[in-house]
């Protein structure tokens, strides 16, 4: 190190130094720091206190208020226990329910008097992957519920009867409500008196407005003259949202499965294991929560945020759906204020996960589609490169298998420097072969290992011949290809897109159905990923033959890079064919771009070069004559 590197690294560290001092907070101002937290913190145990016992006595008083009610001949008897049970809704927890569709060009929900909410979510531009109409939910096992306080009990909206209006007047026909542009829907829940007649300025109402076009619908909560209803001491609503989430394709996606995700509030988005069982407890703001799907997502998006959020994914032992998949729950706390009317403001996205649709609303809804997120460089190379190149392809209206070829090539284009210097330093590689063979004919023996390496590293300095100059090409290359193990699977636009053989460019693409299943491999066989494989093979064999000499060094690597691609073939059997197409494709690319390099590289004229770099003298760094000097004052030769 020179005197001015030093002197550099010295400021360097002072100012580093001398920042962190001054920017270190007082006594004073730590000690009401500290008070601070505290305060806040003895607040939030209080909060959390009340939250637990609101949720372990609503748990309790909701299987209670949703037994059915006994038939009493005696009126007053009857309403005296509807009225020990729900209080001011007692004239709300009789009824008989109804179901009402709203449908826009792009949506219908199935909405139920009994409890406010839409029982299903039918997207009308999609089918499931055996052309029935997907749905989103099991309509059994779909509830949205407010609990909160009132009058000694806690009261449970999914077990009370709601009141349909449409655009402000009362709907009486259970006949589809088909929206033309937009329409405000809504659901009313009213209070009574100790007779069981509904007072008009007592409610509770589900506001939903529904614009044609759009998966975005905002949803509001009026609560309307409760202040003697609700608990006066009430800070926080409890909303639990809970659904069945069905099979909407013909393969379960590993890599990109149904959880829940959720965002913290001007934070990052996390999510639930997509295998195991998990819950999981949110102690700080949440902005939304999600059930994901692995093309299609439900999200409740507060207008500020949830002040907490309890979590679950779960399979449960018992369901009655054939195409149930697994179960989500989502418990938030909402603050209210219980001095007046109060609308708590949400909007609801039922609909594709689709990047450029979910990304504009500017919510990070689009950090559900799994494009390698976790290591910024892949999300960079999917968000920036692959998406908008697929989407202009896509514009044109061609078919996807023909997009992806157009893709793949573009891709190699791109990639073509890289590919040229990576077969270059191979080239260079299999010239000094003869010589790295003398060299190790000279050294036959194990304990000359040492001197050998030391030979054959003095042979590529005069050559100018760097081992390592092909590793750093083919590094900089796996990011695309771990972002396009990412973007393939996860492509809505592939989904049920046909091509060949294949009908589904996002699932596989069978050929062959199998009576028996072939442990870690499946029961059927897919072709592209037979043709993908046995191409990666055969790259495999040509390029250890063009890496010469490093090959030989290498004998356990040369062995797994055979092996791999076995490996590999199980999982992509089960894995969208897009994917398998793509990466045969882009082999079957590299050996077109071999079969160029060789005949127009000549490696006599290589290798002639390379004898001329070994008569000029080897140019030694400044770090190295650095060493000489010093090792030579202490008198070293």
């Amino acid at each position: 190190m020179n005197r001015d590197s030093l002197i550099g690294f010295v400021l360097i560290a002072a100012i580093l130094i001398g920042y962190s001092i001054w920017m270190t907070p007082s006594k004073e101002e730590l000690e009401r720091r500290q008070y601070r937290l505290d305060s806040i913190a003895q607040v939030k145990r209080q909060q959390q206190m009340q939250i637990d016992s609101l949720r372990m006595l609503s748990e309790q008083q909701q299987a209670q208020q949703e037994m059915p009610v006994t038939r009493i001949e005696d009126t007053a008897t009857a309403f005296r226990q509807l009225n020990d049970r729900f209080g001011a809704f007692a004239a709300a927890a009789t009824g008989q329910e109804q179901l009402l569709t709203v449908t826009t060009d792009v949506l219908s929900l199935q909405f139920s008097t009994k409890g406010g909410f839409f029982r299903q979510a039918e997207l009308n531009h999609y089918k499931t992957w055996d052309g029935q109409p997907l749905r989103l939910f099991d309509t059994l096992n779909h509830k949205f519920d407010i609990s909160f306080f009132s009058r000694n009990r806690i009261i449970n909206t999914a077990a009370l009867y709601f009141e349909p209006y449409l655009n402000g007047q009362p709907v009486t026909s259970s006949q589809p409500l088909n929206i033309a542009d937009s329409a405000v829907f809504s659901m009313r829940l009213y209070a009574g008196d100790e007779v069981g007649n509904k007072i008009d300025n007592q409610y509770i109402e589900y506001i939903y407005r529904l614009r044609n076009g759009e998966y975005m619908l905002k949803f509001d909560i009026l609560i309307h003259g409760m202040q003697d209803v609700i608990a006066q001491n009430t800070s926080f609503l409890n909303i639990d949202w809970q659904a069945d989430l069905l099979q909407q394709e013909r393969s379960v996606d590993q890599f990109n499965g149904s959880t829940i995700y959720f965002k913290h509030h001007n934070d990052e988005v996390d999510y639930l294991s997509e295998t195991k069982d998990e819950e999981k407890v949110i102690k700080t703001r949440v902005k939304w929560v999600s059930f994901k799907q692995r093309f299609f997502s439900a999200s409740l998006i507060a207008d500020e945020a949830f002040d907490n959020a309890l979590l679950k994914v779960h399979t449960k032992d018992k369901h009655h759906h054939p195409r149930y998949l697994r179960s989500v729950e989502a418990s938030m706390d909402f603050p209210y204020n219980a001095s007046g009317d109060q609308t708590l403001g949400f909007s609801m996205y039922v609909g594709p996960n689709s990047f450029n649709q979910m990304r504009a609303y500017k919510l990070d809804l689009e950090r559900q589609i799994p494009l390698g997120w976790g290591f910024f460089l892949l999300g960079w190379i999917n968000m920036y490169v692959v998406i908008p190149i697929f989407n202009w392809l896509g514009s044109y209206g061609m078919n996807y298998g023909i997009v992806i070829l157009i893709l793949t090539l573009i891709i190699k284009i791109i990639l073509f420097p890289i590919a040229y210097k990576t077969y270059i330093s191979s080239a260079r590689m299999r010239v000094l072969k003869p010589e790295i063979d003398e060299i190790s004919a000279k050294y036959p023996k194990q304990e000359d290992a040492m001197k050998k390496q030391q030979a054959i590293m003095e042979l590529y300095k005069k050559a100018g011949v760097n081992p390592m100059a092909g590793c750093v090409p083919m590094l900089l290359q796996l990011p695309i290809l771990i972002a396009m193990f990412r973007f393939f699977p996860s492509s809505i636009e592939l989904r049920q897109q046909a091509f060949l053989w294949a009908h589904d460019l996002s699932s596989y693409d069978s050929v062959l159905d199998l009576p028996f299943n072939i442990p870690f491999y499946g029961s059927h066989v897919s072709l592209f990923t037979l043709l993908m494989t046995a191409s990666t093979i055969i790259y495999t064999y040509l390029n250890n033959q063009m890496m010469g000499a490093q090959s030989n060094q290498m004998p356990g690597m040369k062995i797994m890079m055979y092996i791999m691609p076995i490996m590999f073939l199980g999982l992509f059997n089960n894995y969208a064919s897009g994917l398998s197409y793509y990466y045969l494709l882009a082999n079957l690319i590299t050996f077109a771009q071999m079969y160029i390099f060789r005949i127009s590289i000549n490696e006599d004229k290589l290798h002639k070069q390379i004898q001329e770099n070994k008569k000029k003298p080897v140019k030694k760094s400044a770090f190295q004559r650095r060493l000489e000097e010093a090792a030579r004052s202490r008198g070293v030769k």
